[in-house]
């Protein structure tokens, strides 16, 4: 079944829209590729483009389980693969001092009784007190995930050596208990919104995808389909608009999802079209800097005076 889901670009392209993703040809090209190679995708663009949202998209189409690894600075192996339940393996010793008599109860000699209490250490470090994190997770799961390593660039390069060598061979070795093979590669989605360099090494192993902010036709069409009660003349103007205001001078130009935002706000304002009054109480919506703000009030008779062309 995820075979024929996955047989074409086409399919992909249909499949992702009926779940609310409008995806361009690049993205289900990538998508397909990555699929069919085995090889992760290392999505890169400007914020809000709909990076992590391809992940989650993915997921749903094919029916798997979604394994998220949010990136951060400092994030090590114990966050990101596995770590012990060191709180359950304190209540356990606590448990076997208490019990202690009677499990070394007629050991002959010191070897004896070590012997006993090594048997308990191996219990400790098994698959009981094992806390699976995403990336172990994900190459756990039965019938496969979609791993979403978020914001790639926000990790340390330590953290890509270690990533390095899962993206390999996806398989990691853990000391007490042994080699954990993927059952099922999981489809790899990294996601970076460029705020440092990714190194060459990861870069190598990766299929390359860069999601721009989508072209007025575009994100027309995302708007139609994420919110459908907009009148098609007030989703003109309004794509017409936040398509200006990204070529002004900003701190941080309006991503897709604050076009959303945006569209379903003037939704339940009850507004069939932009004006001078509108776009002023709103602004807020599209625009999280003051300065931003300012810069947009400026410009906004000049900004309004061509959404309707």
């Amino acid at each position: 079944m995820t075979q024929a889901l996955m047989d074409s670009t086409e399919t992909i392209l249909n499949g992702f829209g009926k779940l609310g993703y409008i995806a361009s040809d690049p993205i289900a090209t990538a998508v397909y590729l990555a699929y069919q190679l085995n090889k992760p995708i290392l999505v890169e663009g400007p914020p809000g483009v709909g990076k992590t949202e391809l992940a989650k998209t993915a997921a749903e189409y094919l029916a798997l389980p979604l394994v998220r690894l949010q990136c951060y600075e400092g994030l090590d192996e114990a966050k990101a693969l596995y770590e012990w339940k060191y709180g359950k393996q304190l209540l356990y010793t606590q448990v076997l001092k208490e019990q202690l008599g009677d499990i070394l109860k007629g050991a002959k000699g010191l070897a004896e009784s070590i012997e006993r209490l090594h048997q308990f250490g191996d219990i400790f470090y098994s698959e009981e007190f094992l806390e699976p994190r995403p990336l172990l997770k994900a190459m756990r799961e039965e019938n496969g995930s979609v791993l979403l390593i978020d914001e790639i660039d926000k990790a340390d390069f330590e953290f890509e050596s270690l990533l390095l060598e899962i993206l390999s061979d996806f398989q990691v070795s853990v000391p007490e208990i042994g080699t954990v093979k993927a059952k099922h590669k999981p489809l790899v989605i990294l996601t970076s919104n460029n705020t440092r360099d990714i190194s060459d090494a990861l870069k190598r192993r990766c299929l390359h995808l860069y999601i721009p902010f989508p072209t007025r036709d575009l994100e027309n069409e995302i708007i139609k389909t994420r919110v459908p009660e907009a009148s098609e003349h007030l989703r003109h103007q309004l794509v017409n608009f936040i398509q200006e205001v990204r070529e002004l001078d900003l701190k941080k130009a309006p991503a897709v999802s604050e076009t959303i935002d945006w569209a379903r706000s003037l939704v339940l304002l009850h507004a069939d079209k932009l004006d001078k009054d509108v776009v002023e109480k709103t602004l807020n919506v599209i625009l999280k800097f003051e300065d931003d703000i300012e810069t947009a009030n400026r410009e906004i008779r000049t900004l309004l005076s061509g959404i309707d062309n």
